[in-house]
C-alpha cells in the first residue's frame, strides 16, 4: 500500500493462510477435492443450510453450471436486472439464453419483484436475482411469482457471503445460488467461487457437470467401480491451494463480518447528516435483510457532479470508484438480451452511484479522510 494513498479494497489475510496451504503440499495433494475443500464444503453446507456445496474456481463459473444444470437452450429467456456484472448475464449467453432485463428498486438497487411477473413470456425458464451489496432482494414475493410460473430462481449471491434474508443465509433460498471469494469480497481466495444446490433433485448432475461431466466423485465414494462420461461438463474444480487459503478465511469468517459491519456503520453514522440535507442518499437494509458490510456506496443528488466528487477522490488519493454500467446499454446487452420498459431507475442510479473504500483494517482516520473529501467535493461539485 502507497503511503497516504488510500485503496479501494486492500485483501485481508488472516495469518493462517500460508500454513494451510503448506499443510495441502505436505499432504501430497495439490489438485482439486482434497481434504481442505473438504472443509470448505462442510461449512458451506452447515452454515446455508444447502443441500450440497460444490467450490468453483470463481462465481461465473458456479453461473456457468447453473446455466447447465437448468438445461437452458437456444432462445430460453431469464429474467435478472441489467445492474449487474457481466457474469450474471453470460452464463445464460453462452447456452443460447436470452437475458431479460426488468428494472431494479430505487432503494436496494436489487430487482424489483413489482416487475418481474409482467417480463414473463412463454419463452422465460428462470428468475436470476443479484443480491446487490449483501442486501437481500424480496425473496418471499420472488419465490412466489416463480412457484406460480413454474420457474426456476438462481441467487446470484456473489456479494451474500454472510448475510441473510428473513433469517435465510442467502444463496440456499432459490433452487441454485453461487457465491464469489475474489479478492474483492469478503471472505476471499484470490479467484474462487462455490456453487449451492439446493435442490436434491440437482446434487448429483452437479458434481458430474463440474468433474468435465464425469462420475468421478462417485467412484472415489466408492459408488461405482469406475468412472466415465455421463454428461456435459468441465473442470470448474479450484485447486486445494485455494481451498486451503479459503479455509482460512471461512475460520475468521464472523470476525472478518464484524470487522467490516463496524466501518460500514461508522461510514452511516458519519453520512447522516449530508443525506438529511438532500445531497446523497445513503444504503438502505429493509428490515428483515442482515447485510455483511460488503459495500459501502452513496447514491449523489442529481445536483451533484459525480465526476467531480471521482476526480476530487483521485485529486486526493483515495481509491472511490463507481460500479457498473448497466448490461442492457452495452455492445453485447443490445446483441444478446432485451429490456423490458424503460429501466429508467436503473439508469438513474447507476449515473450518480459512488462506492467508497471499505476493508478490513481502515483506520477510522482514514475514514474521517473518505468523508472530508466526499464533503468539500460535494460543496464545489455541485451544479448551477
Amino acid at each position: 500500500m502507497k503511503r497516504n494513498h488510500i485503496p479501494f479494497n486492500w485483501p485481508h489475510m488472516t495469518g493462517k493462510e500460508l500454513d494451510h496451504i503448506a499443510e495441502a503440499h505436505q499432504n501430497g495433494r495439490l489438485a482439486g477435492d482434497g481434504p481442505f475443500t473438504a472443509k470448505c464444503h462442510g461449512w458451506l453446507e452447515e452454515s446455508t443450510g444447502c443441500q450440497k456445496a460444490l467450490l468453483t474456481h470463481s462465481c461465473t463459473a458456479a453461473l456457468e453450471m447453473i446455466a447447465l444444470l437448468l438445461d437452458i437452450r437456444p432462445g430460453d429467456e431469464v429474467i435478472m436486472p441489467s445492474y449487474t456484472f457481466v457474469s450474471t448475464a453470460n452464463a445464460f449467453v453462452l447456452r443460447g439464453g436470452v437475458p431479460v432485463f426488468v428494472d431494479i428498486r430505487e432503494d436496494t438497487l436489487n430487482l424489483d419483484e413489482s416487475l418481474i411477473e409482467a417480463a414473463i413470456t412463454s419463452r422465460t425458464r428462470a428468475i436470476a436475482v443479484v443480491h446487490y451489496a449483501g442486501v437481500a432482494c424480496e425473496m418471499d414475493q420472488i419465490m412466489a411469482i416463480a412457484d406460480k410460473h413454474g420457474l426456476a430462481v438462481v441467487e446470484d449471491a456473489a456479494q451474500g457471503v454472510m448475510a441473510s434474508y428473513k433469517g435465510r443465509p442467502l444463496g440456499s433460498i432459490g433452487q441454485l445460488g453461487a457465491y464469489s471469494f475474489h479478492e474483492t469480497k469478503n471472505v476471499i481466495s484470490g479467484e474462487g467461487g462455490a456453487l449451492l444446490v439446493n435442490d436434491p433433485a440437482l446434487s448429483l448432475r452437479a458434481e458430474i457437470i463440474r468433474e468435465k461431466g464425469t462420475d468421478r466423485s462417485r467412484f472415489f465414494r466408492g459408488e461405482v467401480d469406475k468412472y466415465t462420461w455421463q454428461d456435459v461438463g468441465s473442470s470448474f474444480l479450484p485447486g486445494e491451494l485455494i481451498a486451503a487459503f479459503l479455509w482460512a478465511q471461512l475460520e475468521e469468517s464472523v470476525r472478518i463480518t464484524q470487522a467490516r459491519l463496524i466501518a460500514w456503520q461508522r461510514y452511516h453514522d458519519l453520512l447522516e447528516d449530508l443525506e438529511v440535507s438532500g445531497w446523497l442518499r445513503r444504503p438502505v437494509v429493509p428490515q428483515g435483510c442482515v447485510h455483511n458490510a460488503h459495500m459501502y456506496y452513496v447514491v449523489l443528488s442529481p445536483e451533484v457532479d459525480r465526476q467531480f466528487v471521482l476526480d476530487s477522490f483521485r485529486s486526493a488519493s483515495v481509491a472511490s470508484v463507481f460500479h457498473y454500467v448497466p448490461l442492457h446499454s452495452s455492445p453485447a446487452g443490445l446483441r444478446y438480451a432485451r429490456a423490458h420498459g424503460e429501466l429508467e431507475v436503473t439508469v438513474s442510479q447507476s449515473e450518480r452511484l459512488v462506492r467508497l473504500p471499505l476493508w478490513v483494517g481502515l483506520s477510522e482516520t482514514q475514514q474521517d479522510h473518505v468523508i472530508d473529501v466526499l464533503r468539500t467535493a460535494i460543496r464545489e461539485g455541485r451544479r448551477d
